[in-house]
């Protein structure tokens, strides 16, 4: 059973009209750890947490012993910030994968990668999934010869994901033909690097992702 949403749980803090409106440097600082968010930015020493390294306040929060309770919702938030999910889209997430049979803290992770901004992020369209969705609500993406501007849309095997016709006139797309061939896509996707075409092969098994949270702690988190 899903708790009911709470504030004090960190769901809807920077949180406004269904979008997060933060900057999201302050998300890896939250979980203090690199998530990625600004993909190749997160490499170089612009990173917020490289800045931020050695500062006393940091090392304050580090030696604050925490709960078990906070250290599952400490996972949570980290799959959460990951994925780009709002609290209630995770919650949603959650109960849909307690309905489906198997083991609940895989089928989560299953139903995330799922979604068709991670799907982009993953064929190597862009360089983090923030920019995966926006790309995908200005209706850059064709799924099976359909706009479709929704990321949370939930590709399936047979799923065929293209650009637009008039996306491929665009600056972006072009520099992106250029280096695309340096990608390498999970094996449940596959990718046509000459015409820039994805393939969804398979459902994603729990083998093929890797994340940097524990899922066994956020089905805890939701036990309670």
């Amino acid at each position: 059973m899903v708790a009911a949403a709470h504030p004090a749980e960190g769901g809807y803090k920077g949180e406004k009209m269904g979008r997060y409106v933060e900057p999201v440097c302050r998300l890896c600082r939250r979980v203090s750890e690199k998530l990625m968010l600004k993909g190749e930015r997160c490499l170089t020493p612009k990173c917020a947490l490289e800045r931020r390294k050695g500062s006393p306040r940091q090392r304050s929060v580090r030696q604050r012993k925490i709960s078990d309770r906070g250290l599952q919702l400490l996972e949570k938030q980290k799959a959460r910030y990951t994925y780009g999910v709002l609290e209630r889209q995770f919650r949603r997430f959650f109960a849909e994968a307690e309905r489906l049979p198997g083991i609940t803290g895989e089928n989560l992770i299953v139903l995330l990668e799922r979604r068709l901004d991670n799907v982009i992020y993953r064929l190597g369209f862009v360089t983090s999934r923030s920019q995966a969705r926006q790309l995908v609500r200005h209706g850059h993406f064709l799924v099976n010869g359909r706009k479709t501007n929704i990321p949370s849309f939930l590709v399936k095997p047979g799923d065929i994901i293209e650009w637009r016709q008039g996306s491929q006139q665009t600056e972006y797309y072009k520099e992106l033909v250029q280096v695309i061939g340096d990608v390498t896509v999970p094996s449940w996707l596959s990718l046509d690097k000459e015409k820039l075409v994805g393939y969804v092969i398979s459902f994603p098994t729990r083998d093929d992702i890797q994340v940097k949270f524990n899922e066994k702690a956020i089905v805890e988190y939701y036990s309670r």
